[in-house]
């Protein structure tokens, strides 16, 4: 249930940002509206580390990536900008809760190369992130 818990916390402090976003989940149908951006939210879970040996301790690891999607012609100013507050909410050293389970940002989020992409103009954000986990 870590991975539940994990992707919680971050979905939930992601819905709190302003300006709001329209935000599309993993495995969730969509159909963009004409002008409005939107965001696609993934949770890439990477391979657990082992610090410890034998004494039921883990750190669940990984990246919540962010793809900020914007109406074409629009330049990209706005998606800067929301890219920016991206950053600030989950800036380095903040942590997130949900069942139990706290998460916590390791790094500065990382704003990427935007794109035209299916039509619209991307930037990515990637969010770096562990969980302690005690069985």
């Amino acid at each position: 249930m870590s991975i539940t818990s994990i992707r919680n916390a971050l979905e939930t402090a992601l819905a709190s940002i302003t300006p709001a976003i329209d935000i599309v989940h993993e495995n969730q149908s969509y159909d963009p509206v004409a002008g409005r951006p939107y965001c696609e939210a993934y949770l890439l879970v990477a391979t657990p580390n082992n610090p410890t040996m034998g004494d039921g301790f883990y750190q669940e690891q990984g990246v919540f990536q962010l793809n900020l999607q914007y109406p074409p012609d629009q330049g990209s100013f706005d998606a800067a900008q929301q890219a920016e507050a991206i950053r600030v909410l989950f800036r380095r050293g903040v942590s997130f809760s949900d069942g139990g389970v706290s998460v916590m940002v390791d790094r500065t989020a990382e704003i990427g190369a935007g794109r035209v992409e299916a039509g619209l103009w991307m930037l990515p954000v990637k969010v770096r992130w562990h969980a302690d986990i005690y069985t």
